[in-house]
């Protein structure tokens, strides 16, 4: 018998890894980005950069032999890394023509697109105690994060183009893993430099149309190089845990524990920002904890009730079966007793 392939990363250790590479992400480009910082205002040239890396660490993990390439088709690539670039596009976007708390709002809207997109492309069906844990969690979440609300028609358009290539893209994730079986890494692996080619290329011109500064023109310190090697360097986990993730669980389990990012991020920059922490918040962070709770426990449930189900149909088959097999053992039994009294 072969032994069982135990993975390398466990759950556990795969939500960890996501947690707090995102969390430290963030604090790496709040430092790097902001104007308090190093005013590096050129997020969407930045995430080429991410990719970069990524894709260098997945060419030499190839070259070395520490993971296997798999073939995928190009234009699947090429759609995905279209896909995802509007995704990180709109998403930048969305927050300089909107307002924070209407940004917030949209990113939390991502949670029923993923859960309607599998719906309608998988056929994928949720309980009431699911879709009860997910707005739990949404609204926790909404109630730390929203704070205005405004709204304007090309804010509106570039927040839809955002949730829903989002969407599209982390349910393209888990599909590719299934479809050509491939591991996270390894299909991390083809579509980083797809992405990163792409990103480099548009990125510049993104940047300036978003803050009318030119990368040309800014002042490369030695601070902001190392916020933005170590920005890259979080990112090759984060990327990489983000596909270990979805590919174990789904995007919509992705996207409701993934709101403990937002928990992490609101304590962080009260501890290390000064960001102002109130009542709200709190209780807020504890009804969205809450909603996690709930969510895995419902999960948990569905499970082991499917587990129940197919258990209990393998031994209707196999009582079915046994029955056929006597049917037919006594069948022959009588045949051979009627040719045995022919014969006399």
């Amino acid at each position: 018998m072969d032994l069982e392939k135990k993975p390398v990363v466990s759950d556990v250790g795969a939500w960890a890894m996501n947690v707090v590479s995102s969390v430290g992400i963030i604090m790496a480009n709040k430092q790097l980005m902001s104007p308090n910082g190093y005013a590096f205002g050129f997020a969407t040239t930045l995430t080429g950069f991410h990719f970069t890396v990524t894709a260098l660490v997945g060419w030499v993990s190839n070259a070395t032999g520490l993971s296997v390439s798999k073939y995928v088709p190009f234009w699947e690539l090429f759609w995905f890394s279209i896909v995802a670039n509007l995704s990180i596009t709109g998403m930048n976007l969305s927050l300089m023509l909107n307002s924070v708390g209407f940004y917030q709002i949209s990113k939390l809207s991502i949670i029923p697109m993923v859960c309607f997109m599998e719906f309608v492309l998988h056929s994928k069906h949720y309980s009431r105690r699911v879709i009860l844990a997910v707005a739990v969690v949404a609204i926790g979440v909404g109630i730390c994060t929203v704070t205005d609300v405004d709204i304007n028609a090309k804010g509106l358009l570039c927040a839809c183009v955002a949730v829903f290539c989002t969407s599209l893209q982390q349910i393209t994730i888990g599909s590719f893993q299934k479809k050509y079986n491939i591991g996270s890494f390894e299909l991390l692996s083809k579509t980083a430099p797809v992405q990163a080619v792409s990103l480099l290329i548009v990125g510049p011109f993104a940047d300036y149309y978003l803050n009318h500064r030119s990368l040309l023109e800014y002042r490369f310190t030695s601070g902001a190089t190392f916020f933005i090697l170590l920005s890259c360097s979080l990112a090759v986990f984060c990327n990489m845990s983000q596909y270990l993730c979805i590919g174990r669980f789904s995007a919509t389990s992705f996207q409701v524990l993934g709101h403990m990012k937002t928990v992490c991020v609101l304590i962080l920059g009260w501890i290390l920002f000064d960001s102002a922490l109130t009542l709200k918040n709190i209780l807020g962070m504890l009804l969205a904890v809450l909603g996690m709770v709930v969510y895995s426990w419902a999960v948990e449930h569905e499970k082991q009730a499917k587990l129940a189900t197919h258990i209990i149909a393998d031994s209707q088959s196999e009582g079915e079966d046994a029955k056929l097999l006597k049917k037919k053992v006594n069948g022959l039994v009588e045949s051979d007793l009627e040719l045995g009294q022919t014969k006399s």
